[in-house]
């Protein structure tokens, strides 16, 4: 029987290393993935420490071009087959739009947008055709409405929750399951060096916890926190002028 691995984007840090301790401990063979391959190289002893799994590091950096491509050639060649893909790697500028660096925008945008849709479409054949996968796609509390600087971010998140639900529906009958999670304000390198509109940061495992509920229950979407869920609110029961004006607020208040 071959073995299967999980493939986790951005790995090093944050939500994406919580996944990977947590799958680690199940038992799981994993992939991780990101910038730092002294960071990643940690993190495999960490996970090996104490559990008989097989770890394969991948130096990439997803926010350049191509980059989801080479990734998925990488696994091939060494023979790996992913039935879990966890596309967690995504980055957020701030500031107003014209004065922030258009050059990371664009790097935000291919991160955020095109390797994550790289990725999945490249996985995806190989799961149909076993009628079996999951992919899960970090999505964020941003995904739910415009949210004035940090424009680019919002926008990236809101197409991400759009490609995961329609997806979930075109191949329910293909025996693989894509769910967004849309974490709100988390412990993680996001909020370094601005303030936050949450009372209190949820932990990275709290978003672990949460994916693994949603995907026992079959939902394509799952929002983490209070937060969150406020936000998800917002865009229903308000108009969107108002529940523009009220981001807006907030956003100028973080980091406008």
């Amino acid at each position: 029987m071959e073995n299967t691995y999980t493939l986790i984007t951005g790995a090093s840090s944050g939500i994406g290393r919580a996944f990977a301790l947590e799958y680690g401990k199940r038992g799981q063979n994993l992939i991780i993935t990101a910038r730092s391959g002294d960071k990643l190289q940690e993190l495999k002893r960490e996970i090996e420490k104490d559990n008989q799994v097989s770890i394969e590091c991948i130096i990439m950096d997803l926010a350049a071009e191509g980059s989801a491509k080479l990734l998925y050639e990488e696994i091939r060649k060494r023979k790996l087959h992913v039935d879990v893909l966890i596309n967690n790697a995504g980055f957020a500028t701030k500031g107003l739009f014209h004065k922030t660096d258009y050059k990371r925008q664009h790097e935000e945008m291919l991160l955020n947008i095109v390797s994550l849709t790289e990725l999945t479409y490249l996985l995806l054949e190989d799961m149909c055709q076993k009628r079996h996968g999951t992919v899960i796609n970090i999505a964020s509390a941003a995904s739910f409405n415009p949210l004035p600087y940090s424009a680019v971010y919002a926008a990236t998140k809101a197409y991400v929750l759009s490609l995961t639900q329609a997806l979930s529906f075109e191949y329910q009958d293909y025996g693989v399951k894509l769910l967004a999670v849309c974490p709100g304000a988390t412990d993680t390198h996001f909020f370094d060096g601005f303030k936050t509109a949450a009372s209190r940061l949820r932990m990275p495992e709290d978003v672990v916890r949460t994916t693994e509920k949603a995907l026992k229950k079959g939902k394509s979407i799952c929002t983490d926190g209070t937060f969150c869920k406020a936000q998800m609110l917002l865009s229903r029961i308000a108009s969107r002028k108002s529940a523009l004006g009220i981001m807006g607020k907030t956003g100028r208040k973080t980091w406008g």
